[in-house]
């Protein structure tokens, strides 16, 4: 876990003013610690996308959390089509190919 400041020192394309605006806006959400925000591998890798977003690519602020929110329901939709398929993948053969039919039925 780190703190802002650990997190500055990581991630150069960042100032720490930037960050905390960033947190207060709801981009980043960092967990809280005894001595304010702490800062997990997570929360660092999305600083990265919000500078490449902000900097590289001069998305407008408005725009921001459009994109991660988008982002967000991409990786929630993966996780759960990840569950679901260990579930199906769980289920006895006869079971799996059922479903792998009503599946190619319905894409058709």
């Amino acid at each position: 876990m780190l703190d802002e400041r650990d997190v500055v020192a990581r991630v150069r394309r960042v100032e720490l003013r930037e960050l905390r605006l960033w947190v207060r806006q709801g981009w980043i959400r960092p967990a809280r610690g005894e001595n304010g925000p702490v800062f997990d591998d997570l929360d660092v890798a999305r600083i990265r996308l919000v500078c490449d977003l902000r900097k590289d690519m001069s998305l407008p602020g408005d725009a921001v959390p459009v994109v991660l929110s988008l982002l967000d329901q991409i990786h929630s939709l993966r996780r759960e089509l990840r569950g679901l398929s260990e579930a199906v993948d769980a289920q006895p053969d006869a079971t799996r190919q059922a479903i792998i039919d009503a599946y190619r039925a319905n894409r058709s």
